[in-house]
This record gives structure tokens, C-alpha cells and sequence, in this order.
């Protein structure tokens, strides 16, 4: 027997979570057949679902995170319009290169172990989330980077697609928000030489899953301009960065209603991206986790891990680097927004004057 579900969405944290008492196998889901989709406004579109006064806030909240994931969306910003404010927030999180010295001098004599997101870190934010392509010299910088310290991607992506932009052997990839870890090929890292080859897929049971609500979400956004459904194996991302704003609320709709009837999926959002994921326990800052433990660093204090991102997804990573009393993160923002990193760089050119920087003094330790 299935008891009722609850479906509640924050506008703060932009995470929609279906609770269930029973007990759910990616086996057991069985979706209701989608309906045809007519296109109408979104005031027809509440009155027809017969969407109550509470959950037509719940709705225009829900949007309202969605203008606010979007850091380039001036309305959702205020604090633009005062710099106090902006100066306020880069004291509480200075640049990572004004504050380069006291960081190195934070590391010394400890093993530094680089964490990098991929899309708004290593490349630019673009329109066509399959032409978001590293530059060559971003890639040489990594390619250096990882020469001088173990260096690791922590995507949303799936680690093919990611893998197919970056073309670096000697990284550790973590794919799917950290669902799918792979270490370096061997022989291409000393930093994996007398180590088992490092693979862990703790969301494989819901490979099926997955597809199946991937297929859903093609069919329910199709008649949406603009709106791109992605899979990215253990996860799927549904992005609404080329989707007219007013037709936000109508996108929010249709993914709701398929991801409501999966009680093992919660949904998320990130830059103009909704992310829908496994309900386990495991995000980035639990990839890291496990990254630092492959490397032998579980329990030691002299490792200094630093981790890079732009992402809401990255704060679980940030959060528990805090909660380690180990290394920093560096938020990846031009505007000021609430996070658990410690630093600060704008845009990709100054992450990677950062790990040129890093290079460079590891260089002459050397």
C-alpha cells in the first residue's frame, strides 16, 4: 500500500521534497500516463489545475527562486544597486587572489588537494549547455594544475559529456552532482600509482529510473521554446536558460507534475537549470568526502583541500569543508550571494589566474 504524498517546495533552498512513509524501489515507480500538452497562460493553467490560494504562492514562490537562482537577472539582485553592499559581502568573502599569500601560508606543509566544478568555473555559463566548451588555455592550466596537485571535477554532468570537453586523463572525475566517480587512468597520475582504480556509482540502482522520467520530461517540455532536457545518468537537468521568463511558471508546472509522482527523486535548481536527482544521501561535498578518503587523507590533518564552484550544488561541498576545520571554498560569483565559501573569483579567466598562481609557487617549491 502507497500512503499520500506531500510535495513541498522552499524558495530558499529551491529544493521541492516528496515525502513518503513507505519505503520506495526505483523498481516500484510506476508513472501515470502524461496527458497532451495544451499550450495556455499561466492564469487559465492555475484555474484549470484547480490550484488552491496556498499553492498558487507556493507556485509564484517557486518562481521567484527560480529569477533568484539566475545571477544575471538584475530584478532578482538588489543588491546591485548598493555598493556598500557588495563591499559588505567581499569582506565576508574576499577575492581568492587578493588573499592568495595568506591562503598559501594557510597550506603550508600540508598536501593541497584541488576540487573543481565544471560549467561557470572552468568554462563560461552559455546558452547551449552542449557547447560549453573549456578553452585551450584553461585546459593547459589544468593539465599543469594536476601535474602539481591531485585534482579532481565535481559536475552535474555526467562524466562522459564532461570528459569530452576537459580531454584530461589525469583527473579524478565526479559526474551525475557526485553519483559517478572515476579515478585517473593509470599511468597518466602519481598520485593514483599504488592505488586501486577508483569507481563508485552509489545511485546505480536508479539507472532505469532515470531514463524513464528522462523520456517524461522530453515529452512534457517539448511544446516549451527553448527549454532542454538533459541526462545525465544518475541525474537529469532540465534547463530554462533560453525559455521566455513568462513561460518560467509553466515550465515549473510540467516538471513538478512528473517529478511528483517519483517519491525517490527530489528537485532542484540551479542557474536557470532544474536539477532532479536520487533521494540519497550523497551530494558534492560527499564526493569530496570520498575523493579525500581514496587518496588516503580520510583522517589526517595535513591535507588542505580547496574547492571551486558556482553553483547552489556546490555549497554542500563548501559546507563541509567548514564542518572539517580543513582548506576553504571559493564561490564563483560577480554578485553577491549567500554562501558557505570562505573566497571569492568572478568568472572562469580569474579561476584560472587563481590556479595559475598555484602552479606557479608550487613550481619554484619544487
Amino acid at each position: 500500500m502507497v500512503s499520500q504524498n506531500v510535495v513541498v517546495s522552499d524558495a530558499n533552498t529551491g529544493i521541492i521534497t516528496v515525502s513518503n512513509s513507505s519505503v520506495f524501489t526505483p523498481s516500484a515507480q510506476k508513472p501515470p500516463t502524461v496527458p497532451a500538452h495544451i499550450s495556455i497562460s499561466k492564469k487559465k493553467l492555475l484555474k484549470n489545475l484547480e490550484l488552491s490560494g496556498a499553492q498558487s504562492q507556493r507556485l509564484n514562490s517557486w518562481v521567484d527562486s527560480m529569477r533568484a537562482s539566475s545571477p544575471t537577472h538584475l530584478k532578482s539582485l538588489p543588491s546591485l544597486s548598493s555598493e556598500d553592499e557588495l563591499n559588505s559581502w567581499l569582506k565576508r568573502h574576499p577575492s581568492a587572489l587578493d588573499m592568495f599569500e595568506r591562503i598559501i601560508e594557510a597550506s603550508r606543509g600540508k598536501q593541497i588537494v584541488m576540487f573543481l566544478d565544471y560549467d561557470g568555473t572552468l568554462s563560461p555559463i552559455v546558452a547551449d549547455p552542449d557547447r560549453a566548451f573549456i578553452s585551450s588555455k584553461m585546459r593547459r592550466t589544468v593539465k599543469k594544475l594536476a601535474k602539481c596537485f591531485p585534482t579532481s571535477i565535481v559536475t552535474g554532468r555526467c562524466i562522459d559529456k564532461v570528459y569530452s570537453f576537459v580531454k584530461l586523463a589525469e583527473l579524478y572525475y565526479a559526474g551525475s552532482h557526485g553519483m559517478d566517480i572515476k579515478g585517473p587512468t593509470k599511468g597518466f597520475s602519481r598520485y593514483n600509482k599504488d592505488k586501486p582504480s577508483v569507481l563508485y556509482q552509489p545511485a546505480g540502482d536508479f539507472l532505469p529510473l532515470i531514463d524513464e522520467v528522462f523520456k517524461q520530461l522530453v515529452e512534457k517540455t517539448k511544446s516549451t521554446p527553448g527549454a532542454k532536457v538533459e541526462n545525465n545518468k544518475f541525474c537529469l537537468s532540465v534547463h530554462f536558460r533560453c525559455v521566455d521568463e513568462k513561460k518560467w511558471s509553466e515550465l515549473a508546472l510540467k516538471v513538478r507534475s512528473v517529478v511528483k509522482n517519483y517519491p525517490t527523486l527530489k528537485l532542484s535548481q540551479g542557474r536557470k537549470v532544474f536539477e532532479i536527482r536520487p533521494m540519497i544521501k550523497w551530494d558534492k561535498g560527499k564526493a569530496l568526502e570520498f575523493l579525500l578518503e581514496s587518496l588516503g587523507f580520510e583522517n589526517s590533518d595535513d591535507v588542505f583541500p580547496i574547492y571551486i564552484g558556482d553553483d547552489r550544488t556546490d555549497e554542500d561541498a563548501f559546507k563541509l569543508l567548514q564542518e572539517r576545520g580543513q582548506g576553504f571554498g571559493i564561490l564563483v560569483s560577480k554578485f553577491p550571494k549567500d554562501t558557505n565559501a570562505s573566497y571569492s573569483l568572478q568568472d572562469p579567466p580569474e579561476v584560472m589566474d587563481f590556479l595559475r598562481r598555484l602552479v606557479e609557487w608550487k613550481q619554484i617549491q619544487l
